[in-house]
This record gives structure tokens, C-alpha cells and sequence, in this order.
């Protein structure tokens, strides 16, 4: 965790995951936090936050505890809720918001949240983490597109002078994944294309940013908090979709996609 509070952008970092910023607010953020550590850090603490309350079984665990391991979790229970001078303004605005009051809540959620709290590190999350991040943010309402149209002629030419390279925009329309529309992104500590695809109600999110290496790699399917992803690179670029869809229809769609020129 944290050891201070010394950005005054620390909270926005929460309210962005939380989906509370309009893309304006959300693209000044990403600016900001690629030169901030501070707040790199504490969207990272967030990410891996919520995956390991998420995983945390919430019954049981506080009665297979040794009385030990029981004594020092219930300890910092109590202490993570009454924040003091020495712990950080966003660590405990972390425990408030997202755990009501302790009579509220089972002593299993608070173990589980003590567990969480025990094993925070700074670091940045992984890629794929990132990716089903950011996808989890677009989907809240007013995210998902930057530019909202069918016609990749008019997605592609909006990202120019936006980001510093030309993403390939390609329409799925008569394999049914229809085109929806684009945004800008903040994925692996630079700007990227997000471009947004349908399936039946099913919204993918493909990221697409220039490769480290030009040599094509063959798409790589993985499964990270219920989302599928897949990943691979071609002409140049990298690219990663990720979508609640059915994992065999998403690598469909990265089939269809690959194969049009």
C-alpha cells in the first residue's frame, strides 16, 4: 500500500475504475498518471484489490484460520476502518467506500477484505489485467466510444493526431460483428486505439498499439475475472480483444478480423 497521500489526482484514480469520469476527465487522467507514480501505483493497489476480494471466499475462511493468523486479521479489520494520521487518505477512503460499516457486513467479507488489505503491493498489473480493466471501464455508461460510427472511414481518421501511430480499422459488419465505433485508451503505460465490436448483444473490445517486434504472432486465447481474451500480432501492431462472448465466437471474430484485408 501507498505510504502517503501526495497527489491530489489520487482519487480520481478510483473514481476512473469506479466509472465515474466522462472520456474528457478520463483522457486528462491517463495523461496525468503516465507521469505520475503516485497514481500509477494506486490503480494498480485498486486492480489487484478488487481481484482478491473478488476471489476471497466470504464463509469459512475466518474459522479455518489459525488463532494466530484470526488475531492479527480482526486486528487490522479494526484498524483499517478507523483511519489515523500515519495511514494513507486513499487507503482508507478504500475501505470506506467499498465496505459499509462492520455491523453491516459478516466477519467472513471482513476477513476476506483483511486478507485483501495483507497482501497489497504496489506494482503495475499485468497486460491482461489492464486490458479487462479497461474494458470494465468502457462499459460503463458514456465510455465505450470516443467516436460512435459504423463506417471504419470515419473511426480510422479519427484517431489521427490523437495518438502517434494509425490503427487498422476494419468492418466485421457482414461476418456479424458489426463496427460500433472507437476510443482512446491508456493500456501498458501508453495511449492506445480501443475499437469497440458487437456480437448479438455482446460488446468486444479490440487494442490495438504498435508491436515491440514486426514479426506476426499467433493469436494466444486466455480467461482473467470471467472475460475472454485474445491476443496476437499483426502488420506491425499489437493486438488484444476481449469480450464477455463465448470463447469460441471471440476467436471467430479474431479469425474474421485477421482475414480481411
Amino acid at each position: 500500500m501507498m505510504a502517503g497521500f501526495e497527489c491530489d489526482k489520487i482519487l480520481l484514480v478510483q473514481a476512473e475504475l469506479d466509472g465515474e469520469l466522462d472520456a474528457a476527465a478520463a483522457a486528462a487522467l491517463a495523461a496525468h498518471r503516465a507521469e505520475c507514480p503516485i497514481c500509477q501505483a494506486a490503480a494498480a493497489d485498486l486492480a489487484r484489490a478488487r481481484t482478491l476480494v473478488a476471489a476471497a471466499p466470504r464463509e469459512g475462511l475466518y474459522q479455518a484460520m489459525p488463532d494466530d493468523v484470526r488475531a492479527r486479521l480482526t486486528a487490522r479489520v479494526s484498524a483499517a476502518s478507523t483511519p489515523t494520521p500515519r495511514r494513507s487518505f486513499y487507503a482508507s477512503r478504500w475501505w470506506r467506500r467499498w465496505w459499509p460499516a462492520p455491523a453491516g457486513f459478516g466477519l467472513g467479507a471482513a476477513c476476506a477484505a483483511a486478507v485483501a488489505l495483507l497482501v497489497l503491493t504496489p506494482g503495475r498489473p499485468d497486460l491482461a489485467a489492464q486490458i479487462v480493466a479497461g474494458h470494465i471501464r468502457a462499459l460503463q455508461p458514456g465510455h465505450l466510444e470516443d467516436v460512435a460510427s459504423t463506417d471504419q472511414h470515419t473511426v480510422k481518421p479519427w484517431f489521427d493526431g490523437r495518438i502517434d501511430f494509425a490503427p487498422p480499422v476494419k468492418d466485421l459488419a457482414a461476418d456479424r460483428f458489426p463496427l460500433k465505433g472507437g476510443r482512446l485508451d491508456y493500456i501498458g503505460g501508453r495511449p492506445v486505439a480501443a475499437l469497440v465490436y458487437q456480437r448479438d448483444k455482446h460488446l468486444i473490445d479490440l487494442y490495438v498499439w504498435p508491436a515491440a517486434g514486426d514479426s506476426p504472432q499467433s493469436p494466444a486465447a486466455a480467461e482473467a475475472q470471467g472475460y475472454n481474451i485474445v491476443r496476437w500480432r499483426q502488420g506491425g501492431m499489437a493486438l488484444w480483444a476481449v469480450s464477455d462472448l463465448e470463447a469460441a465466437q471471440l476467436r471467430q471474430f479474431v479469425e474474421d478480423w485477421r482475414r480481411m484485408p
